[in-house]
């Protein structure tokens, strides 16, 4: 090996064990939760930690030169959207369900690619949002703003992305990478008692539920609640607990649902199991409870090029790097499995 390539990949070691140990280092919580019913909305932890995103204290901004401070959660906030916007090298439309994995996932390319840093720009809104976002050239408006930064690889279910390289919308291969299941998200301490998938539709529990128009997770959802309990579970979940405010339906779950949980909205939430392991790696007062293989649905995450992308080079840098035992490492860390060819279900 080249002493450079061996200074570098050391380098790389070294950022990634860091990178791994900041972005996830757990805040212990000072108290478990209380009875859901008993908890009014609140705005803080008990810890003193705010529940509102942004999460991960800025590690999910690749800018370099950030200028004044400005972010006050719940009011100003642009969660999904990070780095800079003025002249990127590198656009990544990310489906959301995997935000917390960017930061160190992008630090160790920047290492292997230093040309790249503080130049790449991705967005982690659902991936049906940042479908109808490429078909609107790139455009984009967040409360009071609009702009306009156009993609170079999306990243999705494996499914949609085939959908779209055939629509010509992207540009083939489709790659899969990794392979994430279901999980049920729960309060720490777990007040509302849920034990598996059934205990969803009984009226006492209150829900944060993915929206199947705006989230494909909520589809998957629908297809395990069906295994654990047919039409006489899914029903319930996703129409008489919505009709009489049980459920909550989200539109970006990845943030709304461990949200609806620390603020005692809601008892439980189907979620992924990465998602899950991240709230409680940063110290959320989140838990879990597995679903079974047979009661499991396993989604298989893949990502192609943009067609007509601006930075097609560094578009297949990125295709490239998400399947290198790095990215994997990373992608582990979470509770994503490597996509071997065959799906995996597991809790």
């Amino acid at each position: 090996m080249k002493r450079k390539s061996f200074r570098r990949s050391l380098l790389g070691a070294g950022v990634l064990a860091t990178l791994l140990a900041s972005v996830t280092a757990a805040v212990p919580a000072s108290a478990q939760s209380s009875a859901a019913t008993a908890r009014p909305p609140t705005d803080t932890l008990a810890n003193g930690q705010s529940i509102f995103p942004p999460w991960q204290n800025g590690a999910n901004n690749d800018a370099t030169t950030r200028g004044l401070a400005f972010t006050v959660p719940q009011v100003d906030d642009l969660a999904d959207f990070h780095g800079d916007v003025n002249n990127p090298k590198l656009v990544l439309y990310v489906g959301g369900n995997y935000f917390f994995a960017m930061a160190p996932l992008i630090a160790h390319f920047e290492v292997e690619h230093p040309e790249y840093k503080g130049r790449i720009y991705w967005e982690t809104i659902p991936p049906g949002l940042l479908i109808k976002q490429i078909e609107a050239g790139g455009t984009v408006t967040s409360g009071n703003m609009t702009w306009t930064v156009k993609a170079d690889a999306y990243f999705a279910g494996l499914a949609k992305v085939r959908q779209y390289v055939a629509s010509g919308l992207l540009a083939a291969p489709a790659l899969p990478y990794v392979v994430n299941t279901l999980t049920i998200m729960v309060p720490a301490g777990n007040p509302g008692h849920v034990q598996g998938l059934a205990d969803l539709g009984a009226a006492s529990i209150r829900l944060a539920m993915p929206n199947p128009a705006f989230e494909g997770i909520g589809r998957q959802i629908e297809a395990s609640l069906r295994k654990a309990g047919g039409d006489a579970l899914e029903k319930p979940v996703y129409n008489a607990k919505v009709a009489d405010g049980t459920t909550i339906l989200t539109r970006i779950h990845h943030r709304q649902t461990a949200l609806f949980l620390m603020q005692g909205r809601a008892d439980a939430g189907v979620t992924w199991l990465s998602e899950a392991i991240f709230q409680a790696q940063v110290g959320h007062p989140i838990t879990r409870v597995a679903i079974p293989p047979a009661q499991n649905t396993t989604a298989i995450y893949a990502g192609a090029m943009v067609k007509d992308a601006p930075h097609p080079a560094a578009a297949r840098l990125w295709l490239a790097y998400i399947h290198s035992p790095q990215a994997l490492t990373i992608f582990e860390r979470f509770g994503f499995k490597p996509y071997t060819g065959k799906v995996l279900d597991s809790d």
